[in-house]
């Protein structure tokens, strides 16, 4: 190394010794902290207002969608930029799946829409009665934002066909393991929830995420339409 250091640089035509004596008073120590420069891509904005970086979503202003962004990733954050244009930064999440969304970059019926949350849900159903909380815990179970449309769905029945009437058709769903919203809505179009004789036989586990104890086979589901959905 010493050898390499006296001899004449093939390039600069000087000794790199002589040129490090010159630079060394200029040199300044090392951080005690790596700077984290973070990494920059391509991004698209998708229909739902958010981008897509390492398997976890963020969102971006709605007006936006269809335009390809900037994303500046770092250890703990994430940073949009249309152009050179800063947009937003959000924490960076910490699990894979995980979105992170500012509501007011959703148009006004999506921000409406999520105001609604697994607690609201959960809050309403609680008032109307526990397999209606049941029922609305079980559609809120995992993948929350894709089945909260339907939590709502089953809510606002309560508005068409009354809070006793809705309690009922939970029940009776639960009971025969179909806790979906067409099921609730179909046993409330059709008055089966109204079948007294059957519903005082039907004794569902009411805590959430558990599996319904079935008291009649599924063909009682809908004596007038058995096996059937509409």
């Amino acid at each position: 190394m010493l050898e390499a250091g006296v001899r004449e640089h093939g390039t600069t035509r000087r000794k790199p010794l002589e040129l490090f004596a010159l630079e060394r008073p200029l040199m300044r120590a090392l951080p005690a902290m790596a700077p984290d420069l973070g990494t920059w891509h391509r991004v698209t904005v998708h229909s739902d207002c958010h981008v897509k970086h390492a398997y976890a979503l963020y969102s971006a202003p709605f007006a936006l969608v269809g335009h390809k962004l900037w994303l500046r990733a770092t250890d703990n954050a994430i940073a949009l930029y249309e152009d050179y244009r800063h947009l937003v930064t959000h924490r960076r999440a910490q699990r894979a799946g995980e979105r992170i969304t500012v509501a007011d970059h959703l148009p006004p019926n999506a921000a409406r829409f999520l105001a609604h949350d697994r607690h609201w849900c959960l809050e309403q159903a609680q008032r109307i009665g526990p397999a209606c909380e049941n029922l609305v815990g079980h559609l809120l179970g995992d993948r929350i934002l894709e089945k909260l449309r339907a939590a709502q769905g089953v809510l606002r029945l309560a508005e068409q066909f009354t809070p006793t009437r809705l309690e009922a058709a939970c029940l009776r769903a639960l009971a025969h393991g179909s806790p979906h919203y067409r099921t609730v809505k179909t046993i409330l179009a059709g008055g089966h929830d109204l079948r007294a004789d059957l519903n005082a036989s039907i004794e569902p586990d009411t805590r959430h995420g558990s599996r319904a104890r079935f008291a009649r086979d599924a063909a009682d589901l809908f004596a007038a339409q058995p096996g059937r959905l509409h």
